[in-house]
């Protein structure tokens, strides 16, 4: 599987798009040491670094998370001395490029009531971490088949211009009818209502979500890794003149 060249300068925003939405518009759901931001622990589990290769965010992710403390960080395979990489796993980002987006008239907004249907879906399917508040980062949207929710699909990351669809499930009972797809094109009907761009993340081995994805008008753009990390306080970083 090749990656189309979209926007592949060092500096694009969706190279770190973490980052830039803690320090953007995610900004009231971060907590901050310098260098180091992460989203408030029952909103996301991701943290960032504004350079992976400064050893001044290590230290100031350090401080954020303290001796023994974990991170989730992208783009890392080599932890900073310090630090211990606990595991690792490779995935894609695909921006839209030619989808359709289109409201559902089915698909209803969820909030804060829905949260323990939702977290109940999400522990069926497991399509990423969800956690009790994520449902604020943006706009949800699920359908009920009998009053029960069977797929859900939500704005998650949000750099400047662009919205993450991210938490795309649907119940084992009822797939093989396109809810998903259904709900990828509402969700990135509000997006685009904006003047923003849809992007989204998948497992690099979750062949038959890439190519859904790419079915319905989204451009692999790029590969990158996700990693846990652990303080191990073994080290800190000199301060030099």
């Amino acid at each position: 599987m090749s990656v189309i060249a979209l926007d592949t300068s060092s500096s694009h925003i969706l190279d770190n798009p973490a980052w830039a939405a803690l320090t953007g518009p995610h900004a009231h759901f971060a907590e901050r040491i310098g260098h180091a931001v992460r989203y408030q622990q029952d909103v996301a589990p991701f943290h960032a670094l504004s350079d992976e290769d400064d050893p001044r965010a290590w230290a100031d992710l350090a401080a954020l998370v303290g001796p023994g403390g974990t991170a989730a960080v992208r783009g890392v395979t080599e932890a900073a001395t310090g630090w211990e990489v606990v595991r690792t796993g490779h995935g894609v980002q695909l921006v839209d490029t030619a989808l359709r987006a289109e409201p559902d008239p089915e698909a209803v907004r969820l909030g804060p009531d829905d949260v323990p249907e939702i977290l109940d879906l999400v522990a069926r399917t497991e399509p990423g971490p969800f956690l009790p508040r994520t449902v604020e980062l943006g706009t949800y949207l699920g359908i009920r088949h009998d009053g029960r929710l069977i797929a859900l699909a939500g704005g998650r990351l949000h750099p400047p211009g662009w919205t993450e669809i991210s938490a795309v499930c649907t119940d084992p009972a009822h797939r093989g009818r396109g809810l998903a797809t259904r709900l990828v094109r509402a969700v990135a009907a509000g997006i685009k209502e904006r003047g923003e761009r849809p992007f989204l993340h998948a497992a690099a081995g979750n062949a038959n979500a890439i190519r859904l994805y790419e079915s319905i008008g989204f451009t692999l753009r790029r590969r990158t890794v996700f990693s846990l990390v652990r303080h191990t306080g073994a080290a800190a970083l000199e301060e030099t003149a």
